[in-house]
């Protein structure tokens, strides 16, 4: 660009001479000096760049952090931190009791930890409230897991990243003298019989606000002994749910400042699960998880995906990718599904193989980019928070009467709205739209296990466009991303869903055919965001999408 702009600087004062208009030495020296000025001012100009130009460069202290890290460096700097926490006082707030009783019961012979919704040993103040409820009373530890045959429209793709992820617990817990014990069977058949066999002075569980884990809790405490104390613990959660706000809230703005106002209080560092000094008399019988994984009644056809690796120690992988690649881009780019500039942490944090805790610490860590870490802590902390908060206030959270009023009423007004476009379950699930955006967004979610953040707004909103009820769609949109997606079943897909179909923590907007006054998304404004064409090219059908179930 700088020979041609000075061509042109060259050319301009050249035709001056040649039309006349500068006569004598004078006038040609000064000419002369001025080709020269402009010349050195557009050098100067690019040497020194306008942000419009170039990326802003990084902060040479960043730089310098970023040159002495190696592959491995999140791992190492996170145990020396859980090492300078050690003795970290629990906070009770983060407890609630669901039994009348709440003394160990004595002459047991352990502590039992029920792991649910965190499936992690690190990091996860459920499990380091146990151990210490054991070390006060001298008691080993254990720890149980209760594989269901069915849950929701989980498929095996969920169960497979689940039970490599427990896996890689067990084998932590072994080398801790925690014993792990994986059951088979409905939490409220197989748990109160084995804590009454093994003698358990306590059970610690912990948090969960989907129906079908408060149900689970409910025949639990019915079905224990009434002399032993269960007790939950938000170990989900940066600021424990209850501890957040007592009721439902309306949106982000309405619970952004109570979580704000707590995360000094409970954003702190994290403490170790350390080697459990009591040894237990009864051990936990072996599992043989390729046997456990052969023997799933789930639907095989939607397979494991190469991207995400199960467990604790995958989890950390991609978050120091993020930290490292990527966290420098998210407050500009994350909504660009071209960028690879989002975390993609969701299935960890979702199977609770990472604690969203650590990993808003260790990115408020990172100095230099402001921006994403607020924009970052915004969707991880606040907008998170915000969908267990609805799921536990709301009993209707996944159907059209956990809505508010004005969206219900908008919603059926337009109810009979004539369609354009209907498609039947299976030609969604098989993105046999006429919209190629979207049938890229389906395929996407089929073949990854995931769709970018941007588009799932869009995709649930053609829903309830192309189907003949907001029932209808909503229906559909839950069953796709439940049984497709590996963060599904999930408060946030929940919400999510909620969001785009009946206007769940939003406003109305301009009423339009079918949406009402629910807020409107189409292909247009897609393209005025991010370069659709793109995007559509990347995942455009193939033989082997075709074939979307591996």
């Amino acid at each position: 660009m700088l020979h041609i702009r000075l061509f042109s600087t060259c050319l301009r004062y050249s035709r001056r001479v040649l039309l006349g208009t500068t006569r004598g030495p004078k006038q040609l020296k000064l000419l002369q000096h001025n080709i020269t000025m402009s010349v050195n001012k557009l050098k100067r100009k690019r040497e020194s760049p306008t942000s419009k130009d170039v990326k802003q460069p990084i902060p040479t202290a960043v730089k310098e952090k970023k040159k002495q890290r190696e592959p491995g460096w999140l791992e190492k700097e996170v145990a020396q931190l859980r090492k300078e926490a050690q003795g970290c006082e629990f906070n009770k707030k983060r407890r609630r009791y669901l039994s009348d009783c709440q003394k160990i019961k004595q002459k047991s012979d352990g502590v039992l930890y029920w792991m649910s919704r965190d499936q992690r040993v690190q990091d996860n103040w459920a499990l380091i409230y146990a151990q210490q409820l054991a070390l006060d009373e001298k008691l080993p530890l254990h720890i149980c897991f209760c594989l269901v045959p069915r849950y929701m429209d989980a498929a095996y793709r969920q169960y497979a990243f689940m039970l490599k992820g427990l896996q890689e617990v067990a084998k932590e817990c072994k080398g801790l003298d925690i014993q792990f014990h994986l059951l088979s069977g409905e939490p409220g058949h197989t748990l109160p019989t084995f804590v009454k066999k093994l003698n358990f002075g306590a059970v610690v569980t912990d948090f969960n606000p989907i129906r079908i884990s408060l149900q689970w809790n409910e025949t639990v405490k019915k079905d224990l002994p009434s002399d032993i104390p269960f007790i939950q613990v938000d170990a989900h959660n940066v600021v424990p749910c209850w501890e957040a706000s007592g009721k439902l809230e309306y949106g982000a703005r309405t619970i952004r400042g109570k979580i704000t106002n707590l995360l000094p209080e409970f954003l702190t560092e994290i403490p170790p699960v350390d080697t459990h000094p009591y040894v237990a008399s009864h051990t936990a019988e072996p599992v043989d998880w390729e046997k456990v994984l052969s023997s799933l009644e789930v639907d095989r056809s939607v397979g494991e995906v190469d991207w995400a690796q199960p467990g604790t120690s995958g989890g950390m992988a991609m978050l120091e990718s993020f930290i490292d690649q990527r966290l420098r881009l998210f407050a500009t780019k994350r909504n660009d599904p071209n960028s690879d500039a989002v975390s993609n942490l969701s299935p960890w944090i979702h199977a609770g193989q990472l604690s969203a805790q650590r990993v808003v610490r260790q990115v408020k860590r990172e100095k230099g980019f402001s921006e994403s870490v607020a924009s970052f802590t915004e969707e991880l902390v606040v907008r998170r928070e915000l969908a267990d908060n609805f799921c536990f206030y709301n009993p209707n959270y996944d159907n059209i009467s956990g809505a508010y009023d004005w969206a219900k009423k908008t919603l059926q007004e337009h109810a009979k709205d004539r369609r354009e476009y209907v498609y039947t379950k299976e030609q969604l699930e098989n993105a046999k739209t006429y919209d190629q955006l979207w049938n890229a967004a389906q395929r996407q979610l089929v073949q990854e296990g995931k769709m970018h953040g941007f588009l799932r707004m869009y995709w649930a909103k053609k829903i309830l466009e192309w189907t003949a009820s907001p029932e209808e769609a909503l229906s559909i949109a839950l069953y796709l991303n439940d049984h497709y997606s590996l963060d599904g079943c999930d408060p946030n897909g929940f919400v999510g869903c909620m969001w785009s179909i009946c206007g769940i923590h939003d406003q109305g907007w301009a009423e339009r055919p079918i949406f009402g006054k629910i807020r409107y998304m189409n292909y247009a404004g897609c393209k005025r965001k991010f370069d659709v064409a793109q995007f559509e090219r990347k995942y455009a059908a193939t033989e082997t999408s075709k074939k979307h179930k591996k």
